[in-house]
């Protein structure tokens, strides 16, 4: 067989970012970030709780949108978004647009409940709705396993396929140094720190990426261009196929009819339309509305009316990725067929390391090959801010649930102090984890990254998704419900996703053998009937067993959050017994400080340098007395809005979905 003519060998372009311009850039980069995270670190308290993990409760409109923007959008969207992109058209962009409309619900009707309910975490917001530590231990595991073992895996996957097209560094050097840059300023500068260098990472991965959509448009010759030659971007291999050795369809290699379709078919169609409006509605209201990396965010901001402006921002951002991410790897699908759109199993091993295809470098590709020297280094500094943003987001909101949700249930003693430390030694147990699982994330079938994900979260996310929106809007819901609800949505999910990577996803050259009446079903198809007979199991188990009385419901429900009467939390007896612990505990350090004749030593160095860094003043705070908690509990969390600029949000959010619908219907 003739092997095509254009297919370089990975040696031939790994390195590439190699000229003083592009180093000077990267190196600028950094320093601008690190800059930052320093000067961030003075502006809250990182030694209280609530300053390192809320930012004090101080961050305005701007900070949070872009905050909410450059968390999800990591190094797994370029790469992501790109290569299904270049593989199957501009559906996945339906992932991007349906959070327009999702993340308006976070800001106008979940967000407003989670700051009357005066939480930090999700799962603290369970554990004050329905009592006990079961459904709260669940949702942190659950939470952590996702953000471990997708999440941080995707990101890391797709930053190492950028690094390694560009650099040709070693995997393992590459994500090491952005993993110990991200914990570093993670870990010692809290959530404020990760909201202003996300913010100026924001504009950083925008510009970037305009200037790589227009050199890849001027390149494929305008946008009525890409429409005509994406249709005939065929791999010139197949053109030699021996049909004694290889039995590949045309359908394998050939554009789809409908790449330039949102809404396909909804039984043939890769991505059939009422998945993609409903089903990814479902998978986005877990991600947007009851995600901890996302609602912390949103927790953060000083006032309701700076929550919904910040979520207004976000919303116009993520109309970007569909023009800035999915169309230039379809115009990398265009100019290199051979390599991006390659089928035969041997030549896409000799290109990208896998056999099942080279989607995914259709964007690193683009990069390394139309990007003149020092707008390489500035999208190489792109890729960077991408993944090390939705990572330092992960490794601050996993640590938040580690500390908040999981540790003070195993030492409810724990003072702040030793809440800080738990905090920021957890972000390096994550780094650690993470780099254990870069060899898994290598063995990856790298041409299915963006299903894989996606399919993930299907399978397991919609019974949180519909714990959360029974929760927050149907009072009769109780804790038996939802402990049951979520137990049998989660064995629901896993009897499709265990035999579904038992056999394996499958592809079009290595069709899967998982029987059909298992994996038959699409993942968002199966998202949408997930979400259902978890919300009747929910419902059924709660009507049938004691209802939760309204004394306990005042400010924990959408219809009760505007209620002036005091409220009887059904765990006070656990922060009550946690208080007792804590106060004990302090009392006899106290009494140890008392008993001993010894004048304490200074500190040395090394001691003062690591409080520092972990926030941790000598000067420690004493814990709150029994009549200062009782006088805090009165005082009741402030949604109230000024008037005008409530109405000012309001019209913008109006705008917003015009344009949304504009968008979908234009494309449709």
């Amino acid at each position: 067989m003739e092997k095509p003519s254009p297919s370089p060998t990975p040696e031939s372009t790994q390195v590439t970012v190699n000229n003083a311009a592009d180093i000077t850039v990267i190196i600028g980069y950094f320093v601008m970030v690190i800059g930052v995270g320093i000067w961030s670190m003075s502006r809250t308290n990182r030694g209280t709780v609530g300053g390192y993990f809320l930012a004090g409760r101080t961050m305005t409109w701007w900070p949070v949108g872009a905050s909410l923007f450059a968390s999800n959008i990591g190094s797994g969207h370029f790469v992501g978004l790109a290569g299904t992109g270049a593989a199957s058209g501009i559906a996945v962009g339906g992932f991007e647009w349906n959070a327009l409309f999702i993340v308006l619900l976070l800001g106008w009707l979940f967000v407003p409940v989670y700051l009357t309910a005066g939480v930090i975490t999700m799962p603290q917001y369970l554990k004050k709705r329905f009592g006990g530590t079961r459904i709260s231990l669940y949702l942190s595991v659950i939470s952590l396993f996702l953000y471990i073992f997708t999440k941080i895996s995707v990101d890391m996957f797709s930053g190492a396929v950028f690094i390694q097209q560009a650099l040709g560094w070693n995997i393992y050097v590459a994500v090491i140094a952005l993993l110990s840059i991200t914990a570093l300023y993670t870990v010692t500068g809290g959530l404020a720190a990760l909201m202003y260098t996300d913010t100026v990472q924001t504009f950083v991965i925008i510009a970037g990426a305009f200037v790589l959509t227009g050199f890849a448009f001027f390149e494929v010759g305008g946008y009525s261009e890409l429409v005509e030659r994406y249709h005939v971007a065929l791999p010139s291999a197949t053109q030699s196929l021996d049909p004694q050795r290889y039995n590949i369809s045309p359908e394998c290699y050939t554009p789809r009819a409908d790449a330039f379709s949102l809404l396909r078919d909804p039984s043939s169609g890769d991505l059939p339309w009422p998945g993609v409006l409903f089903g990814i509605a479902i998978v986005g209201g877990w991600y947007w509305c009851t995600d901890q990396v996302i609602v912390q965010r949103c927790l953060a901001a000083r006032s309701l009316t700076h929550v919904k402006a910040g979520c207004i921002l976000c919303g116009y951002l993520k109309l970007l990725p569909m023009f800035l991410m999915v169309f230039p790897g379809m115009i990398s699908r265009v100019l290199y067929p051979d390599e991006v759109g390659c089928v035969v199993p041997e030549v896409c091993k000799e290109v990208c390391g896998t056999e099942v295809g080279c989607s995914n470098i259709a964007y690193p590709k683009l990069v390394v090959s139309v990007m003149p020297d020092g707008l390489r280094g500035l999208m190489l500094a792109v890729m960077l801010a991408a993944l090390m943003s939705s990572l330092a987001s992960i490794f601050n909101s996993s640590s938040t649930l580690f500390t908040m949700d999981i540790w003070t249930h195993i030492r409810p003693q724990a003072r702040e102090s030793e809440l800080m430390v738990i905090g920021r030694v957890w972000v390096l147990c994550i780094v650690s984890i993470s780099i254990c699982w870069i060899p898994v994330v290598q063995a990856a079938q790298s041409g299915q990254l963006f299903d894989y994900i996606q399919s993930v979260t299907s399978y397991l996310a919609p019974p949180i998704a519909s714990v959360f929106f029974l929760a927050v809007f149907v009072k009769r819901v109780n804790e038996p419900g939802a402990f049951w609800g979520l137990v049998g949505g989660l064995a629901m999910g896993l009897c499709r996703m265990v035999p579904e990577f038992w056999f394996g996803t499958g592809s079009c050259l290595f069709p899967s053998h998982c029987p059909p009446l298992v994996c038959g079903v699409h993942y968002l198809y199966f998202a949408m009937l997930l979400f259902l007979c978890t919300s009747a199991l929910v419902l059924l188990v709660s009507y049938c067993t004691t209802p939760i009385e309204d004394v306990h419901l005042h400010r924990l429900v959408f219809s009760l959050r505007h209620s002036q009467e005091e409220r009887e939390d059904l765990d006070w007896k656990e922060e009550e017994a946690g208080r007792r612990a804590r106060r004990q505990a302090e009392d006899n350090s106290r009494s140890k400080a008392d008993n001993s004749s010894v004048t304490e030593e200074p500190k040395s160095v090394i001691c003062r340098l690591v409080g520092w860094f972990c926030g941790v003043s000598t000067n420690q705070t004493p814990e709150l007395t029994e009549q200062e908690v009782t006088e805090a509990s009165k005082q009741l969390p402030d949604i109230s809005e000024a008037p005008m600029w409530k109405y000012v949000v309001n019209a913008n959010a109006l705008v917003m979905m015009a344009v949304a619908v504009f968008l979908w219907g234009f494309y449709a």
